[in-house]
């Protein structure tokens, strides 16, 4: 984070296993932070980390993404400073779902289409009707 000092409180876009989210410091280490989710910006990538884009994998992971105030420890280098209006959480989850399964839909092949039928069936979860 160069040049910026982070503080107890301070919004913060924070990186976690391949998603993104607007989160609150909730407790500041050395070298690390807790966080606490307030918003989605991007949702996290469906199947294997290790092996992502590829469909022939032991285990396909459904990724969900970070709940409402849910905590989570990061490296002080996964976080950047956010300024602005945070979104709603549960609508700011809707829009990153949204844009995940409309770049799922633009790609060709068998790891899009695993990648889009586990975000159909996260979407949902998230959303259920009735």
């Amino acid at each position: 984070m160069s040049g910026h000092v982070l503080r107890t409180g301070d919004r913060v876009i924070a990186e976690y296993k391949s998603g993104q989210y607007i989160a609150e410091i909730s407790e500041l280490q050395p070298e690390k932070a807790t966080v606490s989710v307030l918003a989605v910006r991007k949702h996290p990538l469906q199947g294997d980390l290790h092996r992502p884009y590829q469909a022939d994998v032991g285990l396909f992971h459904q990724r969900k993404a970070l709940a409402f105030r849910e905590k989570v420890v990061l490296p002080l280098a996964a976080l950047q400073p956010y300024e602005g209006a945070v979104p709603d959480y549960v609508e700011s989850l809707r829009q990153a779902v949204q844009r995940e399964k409309e770049a799922l839909q633009q790609q060709q092949g068998a790891w899009a289409e695993r990648a889009l039928a586990e975000l159909r069936k996260l979407e949902a979860e998230y959303f259920p009707r009735g």
